[in-house]
């Protein structure tokens, strides 16, 4: 299908002719007698669109314009228009609007038509290729994020084990404090890539709910307070007095901003000044963020949203990271409707960066966000212990991650696979079941569609911990029977939360 020519020339012999010649040519084609048929066959797929000067009425016009415009990256659609010579305004227009064009005057050659169209049919096969290569690449880093996941699921629960194993160490509690530190680095690195896959396949949909700006704010200077008190770097804030709600997707926004700001510390030199404003105007929230760091060149300004651009540092060198923060703020400023601008005056005088999201229109009381405290030992276990069952093929993630369990006074048990996880949860009728997803011979999902079949199985709190988090994932894991779905590394504290709802 995707290979064939449309033809769409509604009037006289021209489909016809047209037709015969390519199948004498062996090139496959479709006629479409009606613009319905033709917008169809369309999405349907197809190699070339072969069409005359007199079809393109206001309709076909406006039909092939949009489809061009909203075409895939990785699209170019050809498209071959026969004309009847002269610089028609209609000709003059095509070529304008409909992008990949092919213009032909009449009578045209035979041999002229066949060898235009095999042209375009061998440039159609490369936009294939490269749509199958984007294809595999999201598929790969898919994939990367869940095997990355998986060996920093035991790197942080071993480090959060090091105070219980050694209360008194001060150098024990360091230790575990940079381990913890790196590990939301890498996790936040691997988020950031697997965003790229999700958005270039489009799979990323927007959970929009009132937000409290002054929460979302507050989130952000957290995930970048390390690293300014790492160089001596003062944030200053001046936020509005009154309480601003967007109707926005919480986490994408956090990433916005925390992703400018953090590229700002980034840039910025020890003991330099970061200025975080917010306020509104014309119906938008503008938040700048500038900074006494590095600056941008004029010609920097216009790349440095493109994915995978890095700037250079003052001395020539490339800078640190993977070249994707600012692309994806830019792109979920986007999604919600709104800009990022970057402006500086020059290399060594700052830059600034301005984020405006739409404002709708502000309730007489901003919704109150509350957030569960930590369950505590108090809350997890009362007459009797909370049974938990850990399960993962990763040994190391399962005892890791049990050992934490157990120094919170609960009842555990570990299995390594499936088969294992589904005897362990007959004989001892757990609380709580936290199990990875991707294990050899009986997978999580499998696992946990049997555990719901056991007697007593359905009031087990079944939760899955794994490294994909993909929305067709967390689909699967619903229809398998899950409660809920984590992703690795999880807070332990998410987990003493359900543990608690579970007894």
């Amino acid at each position: 299908m995707e290979k064939r020519i449309l033809i769409y020339a509604p009037t006289g012999q021209n489909a016809a002719l047209c037709h015969k010649v390519l199948e004498v040519a062996g090139i496959a084609s479709h006629v479409c007698e009606t613009l319905g048929e033709l917008r169809q066959e369309l999405l349907l797929g197809a190699g070339a669109v072969l069409t005359v000067e007199e079809a393109l009425t206001a309709s076909s016009f406006r039909l092939l314009s949009e489809y061009v415009a909203q075409q895939p990256n990785w699209s170019d659609l050809p498209i071959l228009l026969l004309a009847r010579g002269g610089d028609s305004l209609l000709v003059r227009r095509a070529v304008i609007s409909l992008g990949n064009l092919t213009l032909l005057e009449r009578p045209v050659r035979t041999v002229t038509l066949i060898a235009a169209l095999h042209a375009q049919l061998r440039a159609r096969e490369r936009q294939y290729q490269m749509r199958e290569a984007t294809r595999r690449k999201d598929e790969f880093l898919a994939s990367l994020g869940h095997e990355l996941r998986n060996p920093l699921a035991p790197i942080r629960t071993s480090a959060a084990l090091l105070p219980h194993l050694f209360p008194q160490s001060a150098p024990a509690g360091r230790i575990k404090d940079v381990i913890e530190r790196q590990v939301v680095h890498l996790t936040r690195l691997v988020d950031d890539l697997l965003d790229v896959a999700r958005i270039t396949s489009g799979k990323i949909a927007l959970q929009r709910q009132p937000i409290v700006l002054a929460d979302v704010l507050r989130h952000v200077m957290e995930l970048s307070q390390q690293a300014a008190l790492a160089k001596r770097i003062r944030v200053e804030q001046q936020l509005p007095d009154e309480g601003i709600v967007l109707d926005a997707d919480y986490a994408r926004v956090v990433q916005i901003y925390s992703n400018v700001l953090s590229n700002a510390i980034k840039f910025t030199p020890q003991g330099g000044r970061v200025a975080l404003r917010a306020w509104p105007e014309h119906g938008m929230l503008c938040v700048s963020v500038c900074d006494s760091g590095i600056g941008l060149e004029q010609e920097a300004l216009s790349k440095i949203f493109n994915m995978f651009e890095q700037s250079r540092t003052v001395s020539g060198q490339m800078s640190s990271g993977l070249g994707i923060g600012l692309s994806l703020a830019r792109q979920f400023a986007q999604m919600h409707g709104g800009t990022i601008e970057a402006h500086s005056a020059g290399i060594g005088l700052g830059s600034e960066f301005l984020i405006k999201l739409p404002l709708p229109e502000q309730p007489t009381q901003a919704p109150e966000q509350a957030r569960e405290a930590p369950a505590g030992l108090a809350e997890a276990a009362s007459s009797r212990r909370t049974k938990v069952l850990v399960v993962d093929d990763n040994r190391d993630a399962a005892d890791s991650l049990g050992a934490l369990f157990e120094m919170r006074n609960f009842d555990v048990h570990t299995a390594y696979d499936g088969y294992a996880a589904v005897a362990a949860a007959n004989q001892q009728q757990p609380d709580l079941i936290v199990m990875d997803l991707g294990m050899p011979g009986m997978d999580g999902y499998e696992a946990a569609r049997l555990i719901r079949q056991q007697p007593g199985g359905q009031a087990i709190q079944l939760v899955a911990l794994t490294g994909w988090g993909q929305r067709d994932a967390r689909s699967r894991t619903q229809d398998a029977g899950f409660d809920q779905h984590l992703i690795k590394p999880v807070d332990f504290d998410d987990l003493l939360r359900l543990a608690a709802a579970s007894h």
